[in-house]
């Protein structure tokens, strides 16, 4: 398996230093904090298998980078547009897809995303999709919230999860009807 080359960016965010990790075609390939780099390498590895990837510092920042200073800085839909690329299963991409379909400021359960791609019975493997996510905020995991509007686990750490929704204007108990996110369903 030939080896990827992703350039490596760290960004000093309000919710602690981030990873941003680009291919050479300048997608978003992976972001998790820096604290949480194990985890991001596991995800890539686990992606990419054990020697798929190599990791460079970039000389210069991506739009990626950009994208998510603009994000913090509160432009929350910074990211329109913003092309990514992974390697997860079929499944685990279509809830990644279906979560970039989540509107800033709104919440979902994992219930919810499951029934959106066609899945209504696979509430857990969904949440274990999501807990597979690699490129923090741009796929916005975050968003995706327990039945009870409880804020269950992130990868980043519910506190993290906590300042997302809070930034973004969501409450839990502000779930997405499903009039409001057009979501495909899985042939």
């Amino acid at each position: 398996m030939p080896t990827d080359i992703l350039s490596l960016e760290r960004l000093d965010t309000p919710t602690g230093r981030m990873l941003i990790l680009t291919d050479e075609e300048r997608r978003l390939r992976a972001v998790d904090w820096e604290d949480h780099e194990a985890r991001m390498q596991r995800l890539l590895r686990q992606h990419y298998g054990p020697s798929g990837v190599t990791l460079r510092e970039s000389s210069r920042p991506s739009a990626a980078r950009r994208s998510l200073e603009a994000y913090f800085e509160g432009d929350l839909e910074a990211w329109t547009g913003l092309p990514t690329t992974t390697n997860g299963t079929p499944f685990q991409r279509a809830v990644w897809d279906a979560l970039r379909r989540i509107p800033v400021g709104q919440t979902v359960s994992y219930g919810r995303l499951a029934a959106s791609i066609g899945r209504p019975t696979a509430t857990r493997a969904v949440g274990l999709a999501n807990g597979a996510n690699p490129i923090a905020i741009v796929v916005p995991c975050h968003r995706v919230i327990g039945a009870d509007d409880s804020l269950t686990g992130y990868g980043g750490g519910v506190e993290r999860k906590r300042w997302l929704l809070r930034h973004e204007g969501a409450h839990p108990s502000q779930h997405a009807s499903q009039g409001e996110i057009e979501f495909s369903r899985l042939a």
